[in-house]
């Protein structure tokens, strides 16, 4: 672009043309830009002062490219062309033409104010400066340029070909040219912007650092297992990976500086990094990269674990034997009572669904009827097994019916005087040696236990929603609870084809105390005007592989339950960072909670 008809950065007109773009740094998150640039058209200056940097961003490129023409992508003389829009140097002077220069140096203020002040030196007045930082402040760096307006933050996420998000950082000094421009650039590579304002984290990593370093925490306090904390995640959330598994990938050294930095910012305690991350950082145990992590792996940067002497033995089970179990009884009438007894009888345990009244049982049983025919409509049951599954289950109109089960499973409304009652109905009902397990996901289990006189007995059994589709079980033992009655429980759950994971009787057990936190601070970023919903939603999907985002899935659980949970968290933990978001206070208050009443954070068709 001549230097001469080149518009001004703070006329706010149209987005300035960026052809050509200078990335400095080559390194994986350098090397996966510059084949996002290059195969879409634009002339790339690769910059590093490292020379094998160079060489293998090159290769790099050409991997990828062949990759593509073997794929039926592209063809070979396209191919051709994407190679020839890429040349490299040592010198920071090489971007002496660029319209955009991207540094993505090491996540190191110092190093990175160098950098920006170099190009200062070299490039022209209206070329656009963007950093990749993920946690520094842009706005610092944009301060420390002599054209602070043309400094803005640019956020790939890893691997950037593959990966659709991209943050558009703005700064108060930012010019809204040079934004629209960058933003504008993102949508022509094929990617998803989002613009957003200068705080720590952005949007994506601001909630998924938080969420990973308080799983660091979990494990570092041995409430569960690195393997249970993964598996709770991936299975109870649906996430692509576990959080320890995560922090290997993206490096422990890379997220105790991340997190420094959030802390730095924020002063919030759940940025300010779990001691085992400086711990393993300072020994080089910095995850995939150097071969151990929270994981063993078996070479520096592959992905395959092997055991370690944290690894656990055979299933993880307790030594103790578990007694028999052919008959369960089920308390409640609701979808999740319904769902736990679907759950067993497919499995082929006898089962008394119980309710109060006759009429109330009899119609959960119709509710598993339509969810058994709706598994035959799909292919997922035969109609003999339906028939077998539905014989099996006995509705009662009260807990008497309990009398010869060999495990209670209660699931009715999550109030502690309701469920102490029914603990202490089941006690008197059932017989010696029987199992009683409570469904809670929020209140103490020994609190249920104590309501009985055989503690030793009571466990938590923490089904998720829609239970016949959710793997996970979260098995939960309290202070009293006996080994028999955990083993019991954990052959039960083998047989029911769940995966369980166990964890201690403390509020939120290990899913909804990583979950509900950052579902929170998802809720504080819009009550503070940073974001929207569906730029939030957007970018936990794009940027995390997140299933759902926040408020879709705080709207999908209730408001109203998110807040009780978020409530109960705080309540234990007594953390300020843990108290509940004043927004999600006031939609409750309103009556908005989510798809059931239709409207929570967005409107919604009623039923």
């Amino acid at each position: 672009m001549d230097p001469q008809s080149a518009p001004e950065l703070s006329t706010g007109a149209s987005p300035l043309p960026l052809g050509t773009v200078a990335v400095v740094g080559l390194g994986t998150m350098g090397t996966g830009i510059t084949e996002v640039l290059t195969r879409a058209g634009r002339q790339v200056i690769g910059i590093d002062t490292d020379p094998a940097a160079a060489r293998r961003a090159v290769t790099a490129l050409a991997e990828a490219t062949a990759r593509a023409v073997r794929r039926e992508r592209i063809t070979e003389r396209e191919r051709q062309e994407v190679l020839a829009r890429f040349r490299t140097s040592g010198e920071v002077r090489a971007a002496a033409d660029a319209d955009l220069v991207i540094e993505v140096v090491p996540e190191d203020y110092a190093l990175k104010r160098q950098v920006i002040t170099a190009l200062d030196a070299v490039v022209r007045p209206d070329a656009i400066l963007a950093t990749g930082t993920n946690a520094l402040s842009v706005t610092r760096l944009a301060a420390d340029s002599r054209h602070p307006e043309r400094v803005l933050g640019v956020h790939f996420f890893n691997p950037a070909p593959a990966m659709k998000l991209v943050e558009v950082v703005s700064s108060v000094l930012t010019a809204p040219a040079a934004v629209a421009a960058v933003t504008e650039l993102a949508r022509a590579l094929g990617k998803d912007p989002i613009a957003v304002g200068d705080r720590p984290g952005f949007v994506a990593d601001g909630l998924l650092f938080g969420y990973l370093n308080q799983a660091a925490a979990m494990y570092e306090s041995k409430y569960a297992t690195r393997e249970d904390i993964d598996a709770a995640m991936r299975l109870g959330c649906g996430l692509p990976m576990g959080p320890l598994a995560l922090l290997d990938l993206i490096g422990v050294d890379t997220a105790r500086t991340v997190l420094e930095a959030m802390y730095a910012q924020s002063h919030d305690r759940l940025h300010a990094p779990a001691p085992i991350l400086g711990q393993l950082a300072e020994a080089g145990l910095t995850g995939r990269k150097s071969g151990r992590g929270f994981y063993t792996y078996r070479a520096p940067g592959t992905a395959a674990v092997v055991p370690d002497a944290a690894s656990p033995a055979g299933d993880g089970g307790p030594g103790a034997d578990g007694r028999p179990v052919r008959r369960v009884g089920v308390a409640g009438s609701g979808t999740m009572a319904s769902g736990i007894a679907e759950v067993f009888a497919t499995a082929g345990f006898t089962v008394v669904l119980a309710a109060r009244g006759a009429e109330k049982a009899a119609r959960a049983k119709d509710r598993i009827a339509r969810s058994l025919d709706r598994s035959v409509a799909k292919g997922r049951l035969t109609r003999e097994a339906r028939d077998t599954a539905l014989s099996a289950i006995t509705p009662a109109g009260s807990l008497d019916a309990f009398a010869d089960v060999d495990l209670a499973v209660e699931a009715v409304a999550e109030e502690l005087t309701v469920k102490q009652r029914l603990f202490g109905t089941l006690d008197e009902v059932c017989k010696p040696g029987a199992v009683l397990a409570t469904t809670t996901s929020s209140l103490p289990v020994i609190a249920l236990a104590r309501a009985t006189a055989r503690p030793q007995d009571v466990i938590g059994m923490h089904f998720f929603n829609p239970a016949p589709a959710m793997k996970l079980v979260e098995v939960v033992r309290t202070v009293l609870t006996a080994d028999a009655a955990h083993a019991t429980v954990r052959a039960v759950c083998a047989t029911l084809r769940k995966h369980p994971v166990d964890c201690g009787d403390r509020a939120g057990f290990i899913v909804n105390a990583l979950l509900f936190p950052y579902l929170n601070n998802a809720v504080k970023m819009v009550q503070e005007h940073y974001a929207s919903p569906d730029d939030i939603d957007a970018a936990m999907k794009l940027g995390g592989g997140y299933p759902m985002g926040p408020f879709e899935l705080l709207d999908a659980v209730g408001l109203d339950v998110s807040l009780a949970i978020e409530r109960v968290l705080h309540a234990e933990f007594r953390d300020p960072g843990l108290a509940p978001a004043p927004l999600l206070e006031h939609l409750v208050a309103a009556g908005c909670l989510g798809r059931k009443t239709g409207r929570g954070f967005r409107e919604h068709a009623r039923r």
